[in-house]
């Protein structure tokens, strides 16, 4: 796939142009990739009440007996998304999966310890303390380019 980039002073908003000969899946999951408006905001509910989480705010987010938990400053807030729908709304927001039931904001980390044995224990910048499974841990090496 090619990728063309015009630059023009006239063009006042961007306009994104997919030319090809045929539509396949692949052009129509990125024509809706790039239509999306983007993710602004999350519903979290916590004592019958919905508020808005921005991606920024969120600390870490896992699964705990069922449910989706967001961990903010403010507090955990309960989410009506699976996992999977969470990581894909959240990639390119700096959100990485650490282990099959958590995701953790690269922007909230503190440090990563990289001195136990097969794993890597991950410290927040909210005091909590996780750790990557075996199963992530190459993935989060390349990510940090180690």
């Amino acid at each position: 796939m090619e990728v063309e980039i015009k630059i023009d002073p006239t063009c006042k908003t961007p306009k994104i142009i997919i030319a090809a000969e045929n539509i396949t899946d692949e052009i129509k999951a990125l024509a809706e990739k790039l239509s999306a408006e983007g993710l602004r905001s999350i519903s979290g509910f916590k004592d019958n009440t919905a508020r808005l989480l921005e991606p920024e705010e969120i600390v870490r987010i896992y699964s705990c007996g069922g449910k989706i938990v967001a961990v903010t400053d403010s507090g955990d807030f309960f989410l009506r998304r699976r996992l999977y729908e969470l990581e894909e709304l959240l990639e390119g927001k700096k959100f990485v999966r650490i282990s099959n039931s958590e995701l953790v904001n690269l922007k909230r980390v503190k440090e990563f310890d990289l001195s136990a044995a097969g794993t890597i224990c991950v410290s927040l910048s909210n005091s909590d303390v996780t750790y990557v499974s075996r199963r992530y841990v190459v993935k989060i090496k390349k990510i940090l380019g180690i």
